[in-house]
């Protein structure tokens, strides 16, 4: 038996200030351990109290699946980052009704939208340790997939048990790879409503071109309510419906922060990598992020060129470009940063540190023997993940991919429930079924099939080893294939195919295999074509997994009880479950002669404004700020309201809507993005570096009441000096 993390912080006598100075995403269970920490930090809550996912302020604190909110009304009343919510005013938006330009308030509570399908607000109720129920008992000696099938239908078994109570979403996530579980059973909200964005000019002032950079000036928030029946349980959307009342909920400050201020932030951070061996860091930065580079950047010119500025096309694409865009800055970011700190050699470094501290005892021999194994399944991995890249990157078209899960899912609706695949399960026939319902707002024929083109251009290109031979035959792929045949290879798939109705996607959502093979459909077609590649591409996925499922979890124990004997605190990597990181509000000097002062003020925004995207704040905004019109919100220091501000706050992507809270415990910011420089605290925490970017409650409360007159909604929130 291992012992367990907890247990082995206690006694060892490991406090927080043992890490680099505010380092770590700690789980709420976590935080009575480092109390002292916290404390001296200037926390003036109870840190016993925030384990408890049941009481102020964790309780307030939820998941969109994907970012993180919160709740700031007994009305059901969610606070989360505006390119959280984003998607869902693009799928309401269009050429002629453009909330993305304009913005979107509702009147009432009667004018909210629905938000787009598939939103989703979950609340955890509950958190226990399923350790033992997951991987108590195993034979080291099964077969690696023998091993990851009894783990898989234990956790099937825990998340039924624990989803008997309706209403509730349950996961299983692993913790320490997988040398602890936990079972998080979490209320699961459907009928999501937008009651407020403001308009791209305000909550995405900068654009790309400021995303991963100080000084920011983006007004990122905005604002969803939760509803439920009449009856107070979760329920589709419906107009009966009422606003959800959360136990607990945020009270939201307009005095603020200042330089040197305690802040915390409470969030869903979705994966670090800081425990990463070396010959996965190698692949990351030497192959996988270099193609990925590129691919993005010709990916974004595809999808630019094909849909206009202005165009419906655009408007549906808009969600897409933003993604993307993101994505390619921070692996750029990710990739210098790694330069810049040498990572592989760092990474490099520790290991050999740790095989050291291994070889000194011999009952330590049995760390040293997994984490060769271990690094041996990473090399095999790399090599797949390279042969597999331009096949899976050939089956992106948005109506081959509602195909393949579509056919999946008549082939998984054969077996009996608790055999199906995860994903195919009658728990999850409602989310599959909003997906297909969300892909006709977010396609486009033209844009899709010129996407393609790119990604099978780049499949063409490589050596015929790293090909599928399934792929080629079913599209009459073929060395030398010209760009004018693939053109209409390819048209014949849009001009033939009926998936691009929402009826018939949802209709095939009952169809059985035979019936979906026996059709015409050439997405279809091409589907079961593939079916038994992708099986033998996932089989071996899932060998690998339960070797790794044996492996990793030792290496854990070593990384553990190596950095206890340094005094050192072993938090989790971050696996999208909530975490508390703390910290002060803080500027800083990532770069030699680059200074970054703490907040920003409403002039920055005058001082970017040229009247073109993305610094074309609304004339309103100007007149006010030029007019020093700062309605109480003002920071004295500073002279003006402050717009964003920089704290030494350990986060990641997932964190973005993050509660940034006072020693309080109230609401003082959103946490929406980090800084270029930071980016590379995935995989090495640095902090020298390491900034979190927020949104402050005074420029929130400010943008509000002067520009879009959202009155009802600060009057509706408990608002605090």
């Amino acid at each position: 038996m291992y012992t367990s993390i907890r247990t082995l912080a206690v006694c060892c006598g490991i406090i927080a200030g043992a890490a680099s100075a505010f380092e770590g995403m700690f789980t709420p269970g976590q935080l009575p351990g480092i109390a002292g920490g916290l404390r001296t930090a200037g926390l003036q809550l109870e840190p016993s109290e925030l384990a408890d996912l049941t009481k102020f302020p964790m309780a307030a604190v939820i998941s969109l699946g994907g970012c993180t909110a919160s709740f700031v009304s007994p009305h059901g009343l969610v606070v989360t980052n505006h390119h959280c919510a984003r998607g869902s005013v693009q799928f309401h938006s269009n050429s002629r009704n453009n909330y993305l330009e304009n913005g979107f308030l509702a009147a009432s509570m009667a004018d909210e939208l629905p938000a787009a399908p598939g939103s989703r607000v979950y609340v955890t109720v509950q958190v226990d340790d399923v350790t033992e129920r997951l991987n108590g008992g195993l034979d080291p000696d099964l077969p690696p997939r023998e091993r990851y099938e009894i783990i898989e239908q234990r956790e099937k078994t825990l998340i039924k048990e624990c989803e008997s109570d309706p209403g509730h979403r349950c996961q299983v996530p692993p913790f320490y790879g997988g040398l602890q579980y936990q079972l998080i059973k979490r209320l699961e909200i459907r009928d999501v409503r937008i009651a407020y964005a403001p308009a791209d000019a305000i909550g995405n002032y900068g654009g790309d071109i400021d995303n991963w950079r100080w000084p920011r000036h983006s007004g990122d928030f905005a604002f969803y309510r939760a509803y439920v029946s009449t009856d107070g349980r979760t329920a589709d959307y419906s107009a009966d419906n009422v606003p959800y009342t959360p136990a607990h909920y945020l009270k939201v400050s307009a005095d603020g922060l200042e330089e040197g201020s305690f802040v915390m932030a409470m969030g869903y951070p979705g994966a670090t990598s800081r425990y990463a061996r070396l010959a996965t860091a190698a692949h990351t930065f030497d192959w996988a992020y270099p193609q990925l580079v590129t691919l993005f950047a010709e990916w974004i010119a595809v999808i630019e060129a094909a849909a206009p500025e202005g165009s419906d096309q655009r408007i549906r694409y808009a969600s897409r470009l933003s993604s993307l865009n993101n994505a390619l800055k921070n692996l750029r970011g990710q990739i210098e940063g790694a330069r810049r700190q040498n990572l592989l050699e760092h990474r490099a470094g520790r290991e050999a540190q740790l095989d050291a501290w291994i070889a000194a005892e011999a009952e330590r021999a049995p760390f040293r023997d997994a984490i060769r194994q271990l690094d041996f399944v990473a090399e095999q991995t790399a090599a797949e993940q390279k042969r597999e890249f331009w096949y899976r990157n050939a089956r992106r078209p948005q109506l081959l991919g509602a195909a393949q899960r579509l056919y999946r899912l008549a082939r998984e609706r054969s077996k009996p429930d608790s055999e199906r695949e995860s994903g195919y399960q009658e728990r999850d026939m409602n989310m599959i079924r909003q997906t297909m319902n969300l892909i006709g707002r977010r396609y486009d024929a033209g844009v899709d099939k010129e996407e393609w083109m790119l990604f099978l251009r780049g499949y063409l290109a490589q050596p015929k080893a790293m090909r599928f031979t399934a792929f080629d035959a079913a599209l009459g792929l073929k060395d030398g294939y010209g760009a004018t045949a693939l053109s209409q290879e390819l048209d014949s798939y849009y001009a033939g195919t009926t998936l691009n109705d929402k009826a018939t996607r949802l209709a095939a959502m009952q169809a059985s295999a035979e019936e979906l093979e026996a059709g015409n459909d050439p997405f279809m077609r091409l589907a079961v074509a593939l079916y038994e590649t992708d099986m033998e591409i996932e089989e071996a996925s899932k060998t690998r997994a339960g070797q790794t499922s044996l492996l990793r979890p030792r290496y854990m124990q070593a990384i553990i009880e190596w950095q206890a004997s340094r005094g050192h605190l072993a938090y989790p990597d971050a696996n999208s479950t909530l975490r508390v990181t703390y910290g002060t509000v803080k500027g800083g000097s990532p770069l030699d002669g680059l200074i970054y002062q703490p907040f920003t003020s409403l002039e920055g925004i005058l001082q970017k404004y040229t009247g073109f995207p993305p610094f074309n704040a609304p004339a309103v905004q100007l007149e006010r700020i030029r007019a020093a019109d700062y309605g109480g919100y003002q920071l004295e220091p500073l002279g003006s309201v402050p717009v964003n501000f920089l704290s030494d706050l350990d986060s990641t992507g997932g964190n973005s809507g993050s509660a940034t809270l006072n020693a309080r415990g109230e609401l003082v910011g959103l946490l929406f993005d980090g800084t270029l420089e930071s980016v590379n605290s995935d995989w090495l925490f640095d902090p020298r570096t390491t900034r979190s970017i927020h949104v402050d409650t005074r420029y929130m409360l400010w943008v509000m009441e002067k520009i879009d007159g959202a009155g009802a909604l600060i009057s509706e929130m408990n608002v605090v000096r």
